[in-house]
């Protein structure tokens, strides 16, 4: 009988809610220190997650915990674009 595979598991720096890693966005600093949404998951670089919820966006941008999981600093327009894309998704 085959093993069931394993589901990784993710925290969203927002709400710290650990979820499954495919329920989550992945927001990636790349290393030219770019700061990009990863909708595939896969793009080099250091990764931070957060559920597909405004409010979690608004949460971790108010404590700088998306900042401190990306160590670099975030500007206003990289967060008025992600906020844009999550108004997209809903």
């Amino acid at each position: 009988m085959p093993r069931p595979r394993k589901i990784p598991l993710r925290m969203c720096v927002g709400c710290k809610a650990r979820k499954d890693k495919r329920e989550l966005i992945r927001i990636v600093r790349t290393p030219e220190h770019e700061v990009l949404i990863d909708p595939t998951g896969k793009k080099a670089g250091r990764g931070a997650y957060i559920c597909p919820k405004l409010e979690c966006l608004k949460k971790a941008a108010k404590s700088r915990a998306l900042e401190k999981a990306l160590g670099v600093q975030i500007s206003p327009e990289i967060l008025a674009e992600l906020e844009a894309s999550l108004q997209d998704e809903s």
